[in-house]
């Protein structure tokens, strides 16, 4: 399916890149008591921060990209506009507020009114979640991936030692619920005791997530024909996109307060990032790059795969955010130059 008009996309994330450094720099002057020079600053960690977003969720695009082309133009519309609001406003506004009053034992406004009067205390609490998010988000990530690699009807492989084997364990029914639940366990017991339930329980509701998101998509998709089939495959889609970017945003919200405490400049930055994100996804539907480079996808599904571990093993030992990002960009670029040689191969 055809993507209109692609370039108005990216038009769009500059429109609105300009609007949140114009907002970013009045905030800054009403943060600081008119200071130019703190409010230029606050305007270049937004930058920076959309930079982070986008450099941690390039692979995200490209998933993305393999969902949003069985959807029709109106619900990839929906993605950008309604997935918008809901990436900047949801995940990096209210999900971490909302996570901050759990952990904290605090009411939501309570919690809100922490990020802005104390967002020290604010980014320490949603520090603590970590075991939660990481339980969760790898678990999810984990079945995206997996979901790719066991499939037994695959007959494309870039890494063709490994990737004809795992397709084949896709013959094993639930086989990606049993190995994800496998690697949790693996890390569960490597965990203090007191972190073990919580890892786990975060773990599991991530598996019964995915499933559920899944499982929707497959209900709304059998037996139904023509635009009716159509509008509900693409609602089913849509949640699934919503939930995959979640997932791919949790690293990228925890690791904005490394660089800042303030959850406007935040939320202003990371929703640059996000906008670009879905203008790189609808550059790939509409370029059809998936089918021109064919071994791009396959770089993604391993940056997801090692999105995921990361995400384990960070419960045992801090990762540095250059790790993930530097190695998702490093599989997907490989898969890029060895898609651009078989392409070559193919046409000689």
């Amino acid at each position: 399916m055809k993507v209109k008009s692609t370039m108005s996309y990216f038009t769009m994330s500059g429109v609105v890149t300009l609007v949140a450094m114009i907002i970013g720099y009045v905030y800054g002057m009403y943060a600081s008591d008119g200071d130019v020079a703190k409010s230029l600053s606050m305007v270049v960690l937004i930058g920076i921060l959309g930079v982070l977003e986008v450099s941690l969720s390039f692979d995200n695009a490209i998933v993305n990209a393999k969902v949003i082309k069985t959807m029709d133009e109106k619900w990839q519309k929906r993605f950008v506009t309604w997935g918008m609001l809901i990436a900047v406003f949801g995940m990096r506004v209210v999900f971490p507020v909302g996570i901050v009053a759990i952990i904290g034992n605090m009411g939501f406004f309570e919690a809100g009114s922490l990020a802005f009067s104390n967002p020290v205390e604010y980014s320490r609490v949603l520090t603590e979640s970590h075991i939660d998010i990481a339980g969760f988000g790898g678990a999810f990530l984990f079945l995206v991936a997996l979901g790719f690699f066991f499939d037994a009807e695959k007959d494309v492989h870039w890494i063709h030692s490994i990737e004809k084997h795992l397709a084949k364990v896709g013959m094993i029914n639930s086989s990606a619920i049993i190995v994800t639940l496998s690697v949790m366990l693996g890390f569960t017991f490597m965990l203090p005791a007191h972190e073990q339930m919580e890892f786990l329980l975060a773990g599991i509701l991530g598996v019964i997530a995915h499933e559920l998101v899944k499982g929707l998509g497959d209900i709304m998709e059998a037996g139904q024909e023509t635009t009716t089939a159509v509008a509900k495959t693409g609602l089913a889609s849509f949640l699934y996109l919503e939930v995959l970017d979640a997932s791919f945003s949790f690293d990228g919200v925890i690791g904005a307060f490394v660089i800042t405490n303030d959850i406007v400049v935040i939320a202003l930055g990371l929703g640059i990032g996000a906008m670009f994100v879905r203008s790189l996804t609808l550059m790939f539907v509409a370029k059809d790059t998936l089918t021109e480079f064919k071994y791009l996808e396959h770089g993604a599904f391993w940056s997801i795969l090692s999105l995921a571990i990361i995400m384990f093993a960070s419960t045992l030992h801090e990762i540095p955010e250059i790790v993930t990002g530097g190695l998702a960009a490093l599989l997907i670029g490989a898969s890029l130059f060895w898609s651009i040689i078989k392409k070559e191969v193919e046409e000689d």
